[in-house]
């Protein structure tokens, strides 16, 4: 199964249409060929054995494809991945599903350059936001930012903690006017009636800083 249920490829039996080479014994499809699959897909590439496995190109009847090595039938090892938005996935591939290293630029522009695990971001990973300019730089678990990490804003940047995709805890700002100002983000307590939904746990935090002082 693929990461998006709506993109699995067709990991049938050898039929739909097929031009290619077979294995001398078993006539199944070995080496390289090309396949029209029952549900419209198109595939171009390496074959062993009757599966995928090698180099090769998949093409979803959508438009989406995949560009790639293949193990067993399954996207695993290197990869690009073209998704109907505009979205594009450059990187490592295990068992079907991004995993390891790899840069992941989506339909707005934002860029993910860093760690995946099982389809999601996990590890050290850096998030730059084209809008913005904004660039997140820290580690990450199940997809958001968390643990230690910067930002780096226009003028000055933030060092700290991060929990649930926010900052939370001891920081450090530092300004590129030559000052700097430690201290930490704590959950408000001034939230306001209907602020946060009930399907939204994430807590809205606030700075609460020292004295600006000189950099040494």
């Amino acid at each position: 199964m693929s990461d998006y249920d709506e993109y699995d490829e067709d990991a049938g039996p050898s039929v739909g249409t097929y031009e290619g080479d077979r294995h001398p014994d078993t006539q199944v499809r070995h080496g390289h060929g090309k396949a029209v699959l029952p549900n419209g897909d198109k595939y171009e590439g390496d074959y062993v054995d009757g599966q995928r496995h090698g180099k090769g190109i998949y093409k979803f009847k959508n438009g989406t494809r995949y560009e790639g090595e293949y193990v067993n039938n399954k996207k695993h090892g290197q990869g690009t991945f073209y998704y109907p938005d505009g979205s594009i996935y450059e990187g490592s591939w295990v068992d079907d599903v991004r995993s390891g290293n790899g840069k992941y630029t989506y339909a707005n522009g934002d860029v993910y350059d860093g760690e995946w695990v099982s389809g999601v971001k996990e590890g050290n990973g850096v998030y730059t936001y084209k809008q913005t300019g904004l660039k997140y730089q820290g580690t990450w678990s199940k997809g958001v930012k968390s643990g230690q990490g910067s930002i780096a804003y226009p003028g000055m940047s933030y060092t700290g903690g991060f929990t649930d995709d926010q900052p939370l805890g001891a920081g450090l700002f530092k300004f590129d006017a030559g000052y700097q100002q430690a201290g930490e983000y704590i959950v408000s307590t001034d939230q306001g009636e209907g602020m946060v939904e009930e399907d939204d746990p994430k807590q809205i935090t606030k700075w609460i800083g020292q004295t600006l002082a000189m950099m040494s």
